[in-house]
C-alpha cells in the first residue's frame, strides 16, 4: 500500500489539495450564509443576561415594566394608586410591554428625545411623550413628573433603549405602513373582515374583554368610552392599519402578514369609524404644510376634503404635496 501511494504521490498530493479547497470553500460559503442570516431587528436587554446591580434603579424599571404591562391594575378606573386612565394598558399600543418588533415598541425613545416634533411644534421631552399616551391613547391625565410612577416608566424606558446609538432608528422600531390603495378605505369592507378576524377577541361591539377581576382589559376596547380617543397616534389611519397589519389577529403573525393591505386599512377604517372619546387639540399641528395627509381633521394647506384626509384615497394628495 505504501508503496502504491510512493508511485502516486503527485496525484495523491493534487487529490488531497482539491478535497481542502472544496471543504474551505464550503466552510467559507457556509459562513457566509451565517452572516447574511443575522437577526438585524432590535432586541429588548435581558434582565437576567445583563443585569442591573444598583438595587434601587432595578427595582425601579421592573416596576416601570410593571405599570407598562398591566397600566390598568395601578393607574385605571379601579387603580391601586391613582385613578388617571381609562382602563386600558400601555402595552395594549406598546406590544409585549413595549418590546416586540413593529409595534410601537420603545427602543429609539431614549435615542431620540428631546425630539422636535411637528404635531406639537416644539421639542419634546420623554415625560412628553408619556403624557400625549395618557391623555390621549388612555383618555385620562398625565402622571407627575415627579411621581415614582412617571420615574418607573422612564427608568424602564431608558433601559430598553440603553444599547441604541444616539439619533438611530433600530430595525423593528416604530411602525411599519402598508402600501396605500389606489381607492378609499371602506369601512363597510372593514366591517366584514373584522366579523372573521378581530370580533373573538375585541367583541361584536368593539367593547373589548375585560380581566377576571375587572380591573383592566385582557383584549382592549377597540371603541366606546373606554378606547383611545380621537387625538390618539392609532387614530390615524396609515399608524393604524400598520399596527393591525403587523400583529393582528394577536400572536398569529409570523414571518407572513395574513391580513392583505387592502384587509388592513379596512379594518382601520372601520374601527376609527365607530364612536369614541373626542379630544379637541386645537394646538396640533400649528404649521398645517406639516400635517400628515391622513391626519383626520382640518384645517389643511390643500384643497382635499376632511373625508379624503381621513379614508383616502391617499396618494392623489401625496403626489399634490409632491408637486408643492
Amino acid at each position: 500500500m505504501w508503496r502504491k501511494i510512493q508511485s502516486d504521490w503527485p496525484a495523491y498530493l493534487l487529490s488531497l489539495l482539491v478535497v481542502l479547497v472544496i471543504l474551505v470553500k464550503a466552510t467559507t460559503n457556509h459562513q457566509e450564509q451565517i452572516i447574511v442570516s443575522i437577526d438585524s431587528t432590535w432586541h429588548p436587554p435581558s434582565l437576567y443576561l445583563d443585569p442591573i446591580k444598583n438595587k434601587e434603579e432595578r427595582e425601579l424599571v421592573l416596576y416601570g415594566k410593571e405599570l407598562i404591562a398591566n397600566t390598568s391594575t395601578y393607574l385605571g378606573p379601579k387603580g391601586s394608586v391613582m385613578q388617571i386612565s381609562n382602563g386600558m394598558n400601555c402595552q395594549n399600543c406598546h406590544l409585549d410591554a413595549g418590546t416586540r418588533p413593529d409595534a410601537n415598541n420603545y427602543s429609539a425613545v431614549s435615542a431620540n428625545y428631546p425630539l422636535f416634533r411637528e404635531r406639537s411644534g416644539k421639542t419634546e421631552s420623554i415625560y412628553k411623550r408619556v403624557s400625549d399616551c395618557f391623555e390621549r391613547s388612555l383618555n385620562g391625565t398625565a402622571p407627575d413628573s415627579n411621581s415614582r410612577e412617571y420615574q418607573a416608566i422612564h427608568a424602564y424606558i431608558q433601559w430598553l433603549g440603553k444599547d441604541v446609538a444616539k439619533g438611530t432608528h433600530p430595525k423593528g422600531s416604530g411602525i411599519k405602513r402598508p402600501d396605500y390603495l389606489q381607492r378609499a378605505a371602506d369601512p363597510e369592507k372593514g366591517k366584514k373582515v373584522y366579523a372573521i378576524h378581530c370580533e373573538r377577541c375585541h367583541g361584536a361591539n368593539g367593547e373589548g374583554q375585560l380581566n377576571l377581576d375587572n380591573t383592566g382589559y385582557s383584549y382592549p376596547p377597540l371603541w366606546g368610552k373606554h378606547s383611545y380617543n380621537t387625538g390618539a397616534g392609532l387614530y390615524r389611519l396609515s399608524n393604524f392599519a400598520g399596527f393591525i397589519q403587523s400583529n393582528m389577529p394577536f400572536n398569529e403573525v409570523t414571518a407572513h402578514n395574513k391580513l392583505t393591505d387592502e384587509e388592513a386599512w379596512d379594518i382601520a377604517a372601520y374601527v376609527n369609524s365607530q364612536p369614541r372619546p373626542s379630544m379637541k387639540a386645537l394646538h396640533d399641528w400649528p404649521d398645517m404644510h406639516k400635517k400628515p395627509i391622513d391626519h383626520p381633521f382640518g384645517p389643511y394647506a390643500d384643497s382635499f376634503s376632511e373625508q379624503q384626509h381621513k379614508y383616502g384615497p391617499f396618494l392623489p394628495i401625496l403626489i399634490a404635496r409632491q408637486k408643492h
